[in-house]
Formats: structure tokens, C-alpha cells, sequence
């Protein structure tokens, strides 16, 4: 009878504990038994208390259910970053700030290791909302930085085209900031980019998108401004990259206008691969940047006037206005170095009308008029009265544009020494600060002055 009674009582405890058992313990959602009701009551609890922003009232109730009952909801984990961030923002000193932080990350961790198989919020996205956490409070740590770094690439590896943009755009940001530390290559940062933007343009693309094109585009935008201003993408790291690549993408549409662009960007011109890439593309599908890059070949080789013609094509291709202007100023240095005086100045204040604070179109005219003064007029006096007009683009020049000053303060030092003596003045019967209007091409209204 005792053993019975013994054995009765076993079997009876382990009823009750199969029946007791927590969620934590069995894989269920909620456990069983009384757990599975304490489990319940805690998250409705905590869930009431979150709904009303009471985070510090919700926290004893929600980590309850987060360490006993990690299956019930993936709510648990999405209100379990507003308590932290709560608890991170209104902590008392570091330590406790470092405790949230902590719990925080943990709080990641779990979820993806209950929750990392869901069909759209799975690991990559939990990895990324990781990383962007790790940067938001840990920035400073260079530690924490190289973490972030890698759950951000491996986020956008593993989620592809359903990346968050937010992930994207931290990522390139990510890459730059690990790039000025040295922890990676410039090769690193092009084709992390050429990833992202690829990314993105899929998703600008994507009809489901539709609704957020606008501010996708936006991201794009800066995400390129971002990688412009890197220092990573210079010609020599491009040509490094992309040369190998070439014969496989020369079909490759999208590859070669990514490649087109960049190069473009960076005004890389005696390169073979922007001939090749620029050769390939225009043949697939005409663009500015492809124009631009035959431009320069042909500019190149000697020939002038295709040169020319693709700088035109270029300028009725290009819609920014920035890059329009840089075509229309090196077509004016085209023009300039066949002695096309006119064609010269006509493109310098194009290019100023598309980009009005750019110096260079004005130093541009203010050499042509400079280059031409032999033939202005019929004598050594009204030869001289271009470079008055000459020295008034330069003065221009740096008054719009401060980043010209130096090489306008030099070639007005150098052309003043060519103005007119006082007496040479004096004999023309002008005076000096009096108006001229110089003859010839330019045709100017000027200030007569001696040197």
C-alpha cells in the first residue's frame, strides 16, 4: 500500500507539471495549465499598459512573458523595443543606460530565435533593425560599429529587394563611416553602393512601390550624393573594379549605365573603360552619360567636330542642371582650343545659365577674349582694350564663385600687365574710369585702365 501510495503521488506531481509546464519549456505558445494562464494575463496586461504609453508599469508584466511564454506573439518583441527605447532614453546614468541597451539587443536575439522563419519579418529584417538600433545608442563605439556593419550587409543579402529602405539607406552610411575608419576598402564601399542603388531602383520600380516612389527617389538621391563625397569612388578604383567585369556585361543595360554614371560622375575621361562602356551603351540605348563618354574618346583620338556632336547630344539628353553645365563648359573648351572664339563664349554662358554660381564659364570667356586680342581692332591700342574686358570676367569669375579666387587673382595679375599705359589713354582721348565698348567678336561695354 505504501508503495502504491508512493508511486500514486509520483504520478500525480508529474501530472501536475506536464499540466504546469511554461510555454519556454514545452515550445507552446502560452505553457499550460496555470502558467498558461498567468502567461495571458501577463501579456494583456503589459499590452493594456504599452497601448497607453505606461512603459515602466508594463515592464515587470512584459519581461514575465518574455522569459516564460517567448512563443505567444511577435508583438512581444515589437512592444519589447518601445519599452527599451523608453527605459534607454529616460535612464538615470550610463550604467543604466548600458543595462537597456543590453536587454535591448537581447531582445533582437530572441526574437530571431523564435521568430527568425516568418515569411516576411524573418531574420534579415530583425538583423537590420539590430544594427540600426546598435548605431542609434552605440555609435561612438567603434566595436559596435563593425557589428552593425556586418548585420546591415548580411540584412541586405538575405532580405534582397524587400529590404527596408531605411536599412539601405544605413547601410551606405554604414560603409562610409567604416571606409574613413580603415576598416574597409574602397572597393568595399563601390560595390556595396552599386548593391543599394540597385536595390532601390528595383523598388522605384516596383508598382506594389508606387505610393513611396517619391520618397524612394529621394533616398536614392542622397544615397549617391553620400557615395560622391566618400573619396572612395575615384577613377583608378572604378577602373580597378569594373575593367574585369566588362566583357560579361557588354548586354548588360542596367550594368552599363550604373557603370556609365559613376564614371561620369567623377569626370573620369582617358579611360578605356569609359570608352568601351560608353560605346556599348550608346548602342543599346542612348543617354547623356554614354554621349559624354564618346565625346571624350572621339575628343581624344582628335576629332573635334564628333567630339562636339556628342557633347550636343550629351546637353539634349541631360535633365540636372549641374551636369548640363559642365557639358556645355567643356564644349566651350573645345571650342576654345580650335580658336572658336564665339562658340566658345556662346557655351561658357550656357553653361552659367544652367549653373549661375560655377566661376569657371567666366574664366572660360575671360581667356577667349584674352586668347583673341591680336585680332580686335586694327592696332596695339585696341588690342589692349580686350583684356579690360578680359579681366572683367575674372573678377566675375571669383565673385560668383569663391572656390575660383586664386586662378582668377592669378590671371588678373597676369593681364593687367598687358592694359594700356596712361599715356596711350590719354593719346585715344579716353580717361581713364571713363566707359569703352570694345570692338571686334566681343563687343562689350568696359572700364578703360591703365596698368
Amino acid at each position: 500500500m505504501k508503495a502504491f501510495a508512493i508511486i500514486t503521488l509520483g504520478l500525480l506531481l508529474s501530472t501536475v507539471q506536464t499540466f504546469s509546464q511554461k510555454g519556454l519549456e514545452d515550445g507552446s505558445k502560452y505553457g499550460h495549465g496555470e502558467d498558461s494562464i498567468q502567461c495571458l494575463k501577463n501579456l494583456s496586461l503589459y499590452t493594456e499598459l504599452v497601448k497607453q504609453d505606461r512603459y515602466d508599469e508594463a515592464l515587470p508584466y512584459w519581461e514575465t512573458a518574455f522569459n516564460e511564454c517567448p512563443l505567444s506573439t511577435r508583438r512581444l518583441y515589437t512592444d519589447g523595443e518601445k519599452i527599451m527605447e523608453h527605459k534607454i532614453k529616460h535612464a538615470e546614468n550610463q550604467a543604466e543606460k548600458d543595462k537597456y541597451f543590453d536587454e535591448l539587443m537581447n531582445v533582437y536575439d530572441q526574437r530571431m530565435k523564435y521568430f527568425g522563419d516568418h515569411s516576411r519579418y524573418g531574420i534579415p529584417y530583425i538583423k537590420g533593425k539590430k544594427a540600426i538600433s546598435m548605431l542609434d545608442y552605440k555609435k561612438d563605439d567603434s566595436e559596435i560599429r563593425k557589428e552593425a556593419y556586418g548585420l546591415l550587409k548580411e540584412s541586405v543579402e538575405g532580405d534582397g529587394e524587400s529590404t527596408q529602405p531605411a536599412v539601405l539607406g544605413i547601410f551606405m552610411t554604414s560603409t562610409v563611416a567604416m571606409f574613413n575608419d580603415g576598416e574597409i576598402q574602397a572597393e568595399d564601399v563601390v560595390n556595396n553602393y552599386t548593391t543599394i542603388i540597385d536595390l532601390l531602383n528595383a523598388q522605384i520600380e516596383n508598382p506594389k512601390m508606387a505610393k513611396y516612389k517619391g520618397t524612394l527617389e529621394d533616398l536614392a538621391g542622397k544615397i549617391e550624393e553620400l557615395f560622391g563625397r566618400s573619396g572612395a569612388a575615384d577613377c583608378n578604383t572604378l577602373d580597378r573594379i569594373f575593367s574585369p567585369q566588362l566583357d560579361e556585361h557588354k548586354e548588360d543595360l542596367p550594368w552599363l549605365k550604373r557603370v556609365s554614371r559613376l564614371l561620369a560622375n567623377e569626370m573620369c575621361e582617358d579611360m578605356d573603360l569609359l570608352y568601351k562602356v560608353s560605346e556599348y551603351q550608346h548602342n543599346i540605348e542612348p543617354s547623356h552619360s554614354s554621349a559624354y563618354g564618346l565625346a571624350r574618346m572621339y575628343l581624344k583620338s582628335g576629332d573635334t567636330d564628333r567630339a562636339s556632336g556628342y557633347y550636343k547630344e550629351a546637353i539634349n539628353l541631360v535633365e540636372d542642371d549641374g551636369q548640363k553645365a559642365k557639358y556645355y563648359y567643356q564644349l566651350g573648351l573645345v571650342n576654345l582650343a580650335g580658336n572658336n572664339f564665339s562658340s566658345a563664349r556662346s557655351n561658357a554662358l550656357k553653361a552659367i545659365e544652367a549653373n549661375p554660381e560655377w566661376g569657371q564659364p567666366y574664366i572660360l570667356i575671360g581667356k577667349a577674349y584674352a586668347t583673341s586680342a591680336s585680332a580686335i581692332g586694327d592696332d596695339e591700342f585696341t588690342h589692349k582694350t580686350a583684356y579690360w574686358a578680359a579681366v572683367d570676367k575674372f573678377i566675375r569669375a571669383k565673385s560668383v564663385d569663391p572656390e575660383v579666387a586664386d586662378e582668377a587673382n592669378n590671371l588678373i595679375n597676369v593681364y593687367v600687365k598687358h592694359f594700356p599705359e596712361e599715356k596711350e589713354i590719354f593719346f585715344q582721348g579716353l580717361e581713364k574710369g571713363g566707359s569703352y565698348t570694345v570692338g571686334g567678336w566681343i563687343g562689350e561695354r568696359t572700364t578703360v585702365r591703365s596698368k
